[in-house]
Order: structure tokens, then sequence, then C-alpha cells
């Protein structure tokens, strides 16, 4: 496993992060989900991410549970904030003082630790003044609740005035966690520019596009049973847009690329967004062991140019670059707690 430094700070994550989303606490049983854990830890990952909000807080409990035993300082947590959780009180959900506080102190509880080494804005919140969240986020690394601050799925510009406040507070905001892939490709416009300019590091989920750039969906076939897109309550709603023909034949045409860089398809995408010197760790999550066994062979791999550039060709058009996507996926007011 390689490591990369977070942004311009000086804490190292395995470039290949283990994430618990749409699995731990829902899809996958708690035995199997530790194993896919113990899987990662023993392919020397050392970066764990998760979300209260994943499965209702039950992800952060069986990360917590996975991890217990584990020499604390060996290992990163991540957790987010934003999204409803608990029974669905009006302050549930946001950014404000008093529900990041709530918050942190209900994920420490549930990862069994005193500190995270990451805790990051799920989404922008519209309707909390951002001098008060970063004033809140100030007061949780003061606290030693966490020691760094990062964000997900922030604009340039948001990025830019969430940095500007932590440098008046005196607090390391230090990374973004966007979507990103082969496929879909917004934040290479705007927000990675900024970020470069800012000392902000990408913490990339989707990284296979759900699943897609694994070619085990076919044009023409119907959907494999037990698979992501049948799940509605899996990810469904967010791969869909990628099942169209066109984007699955391409995908397929990129078969030949990965076999002659001896790596499989799933392998070859987890490696491209690590060829972006911007990008500090790739998120995979697993179902079974052997998917992150798999997963961290994309470690280390170096793509040559001409390679990068004949995935280009073979994606053409499919490939979504429009930076407006970007605001356009997080909500323009706070969800329904």
């Amino acid at each position: 496993m390689d490591f990369r430094y977070l942004g311009n700070s000086g804490l190292k994550v395995s470039e290949i992060s283990y994430g618990n989303w749409l699995t731990h606490g829902s899809q996958v049983e708690n035995d199997q989900a530790k194993a896919c854990v113990r899987a990662a830890l023993d392919a020397g990952i050392t970066t764990f991410d998760t979300a209260d909000v994943y499965a209702n807080t039950k992800a952060e409990v069986v990360l917590g549970e996975a991890l217990a035993g584990e020499r604390r300082e060996s290992v990163e947590i991540f957790t987010k904030v934003y999204w409803p959780t608990g029974p669905g009180g009006p302050n549930d959900v946001g950014l404000s003082r008093k529900h990041i506080h709530e918050s942190i102190n209900g994920s420490l509880k549930r990862l069994q630790t005193d500190y995270l080494d990451l805790y990051q804005a799920h989404r922008f919140d519209t309707e909390t003044p951002l001098e008060e969240t970063m004033e809140a986020f100030a007061d949780v690394v003061r606290q030693g609740k966490a020691l760094y601050i990062g964000v997900s799925e922030w604009t340039a510009e948001q990025l830019q005035e969430g940095h500007r406040l932590a440098r008046e507070l005196r607090i390391p905001f230090v990374s973004n966690q966007p979507q990103y892939s082969m496929l879909w490709r917004t934040i290479e416009a705007e927000v990675v520019p900024a970020s470069e300019e800012l000392g902000i590091g990408q913490i990339v989920f989707s990284p296979i596009a759900q699943g897609v750039l694994t070619g085990k969906y076919l044009p023409g076939q119907p959907l494999p049973e037990g698979s992501r897109a049948t799940d509605a309550n899996g990810g469904a709603n967010m791969i869909k847009r990628f099942l169209n023909d066109d984007v699955l034949t391409r995908v397929q045409e990129l078969k030949p690329l990965a076999d002659e860089a001896g790596l499989s398809l799933g392998q070859l995408a987890v490696a491209w967004v690590l060829q972006n010197p911007n990008v500090s760790s790739a998120i995979v999550g697993a179902s079974r062991p052997e998917q992150v066994v798999e997963n961290v062979k994309a470690s280390g791999v170096k793509l040559e140019d001409s390679l990068l550039k004949r995935i280009d060709e073979t994606l053409g058009g499919i490939v979504e670059r429009d930076p407006a996507k970007t605001a356009q996926n997080s909500p323009q007011t706070r969800p329904g707690a």
C-alpha cells in the first residue's frame, strides 16, 4: 500500500481507503462487514471513512466494533455530519453549532474512539451561516475531538470561503470528498484547481462508478440479480445515470486497455483516479473480503500517458464534466429531518 499526504497537512493516509456507505448496517451482515474491515487492514489500508447518516448511525457502530482492539494510532478514522439522523427532530440535520456538537459526540461513542482524525461537512448547509459552522468546527478541533476538518461535495467558491474562515480561526481545513471517476469528472475544471491553490486534497468516492466500471453491467442485458442497480435502498437511483447502452458499451471497450495494463477493469478505474495528483485517497467499499483484496492491487500503479489518452478516446462524449453538477448534487435547502 502506498501512502499520500492529506492535502498540504502532515497527515498521511492510505491512497486506497475503505468506506462503508451502503454496506455496513444495511446490505451486509455484521460478521461479513467485520471480515471486510479485517481484509482491508491485512491489505495495508489504514484509512476508514464512514458517516453518521449511513444506515442511520448503524454503519458507525459496525465500524467501531470492527476496529476495536486495533492500535488507535495506526488507523485514521473519518466520519461526517450534515444529513438527517436520529428520530427526525428539527435540529437533527444541517451544520448548526447544536447539530455539529451533538453529532460528533454520538459519532465518537459509536466509533469507540476519543477523537476523529478527520471530521467532514457532508454537504454545504445553505441555511446555517458559514461562520457558525466553521466556529463550531474550530471548537471541535480545540476540544481534541477531531484533528482535521474536511468537507464533501463543496463547490470551488464554497471551498475558498470555508478555507478563508478556517485560516482566520487557525484550524486545519485539509480535504474535500467528491464523487470522481473516469465517467464523472465534474471536479476537474474548478474544484481541483481551487483545491490545489488552497492545499486541499480530494478523498474521492465512487471511483468505479458504483460498480459500472467493473464491467459487470452489460449492454442489452438484464441487470445482474442482487446488484446495486436492483436495490432501491442500495444506490439504484445514483447508478441509473450510467445504465444506458452507450455507456455500458464503451466500458466494455476498456477491457483490452485494462488487460494491456495487467489490471481488471475495476483496478484500472481505481488506478485512474489515483493518477490525479490532487487525489489523496480513493474510497472503495465491499460486500465481500475478496473485493477489498482485488481493489488494493491498484495501489502504486502508474498508468502511462498514452494509455490515459486511449481511455479518454474510448469513453469519448459519455464523460460528465459539467462543474455545475457539483452544486446540483447538494441540497438547496436542508433535507427534512
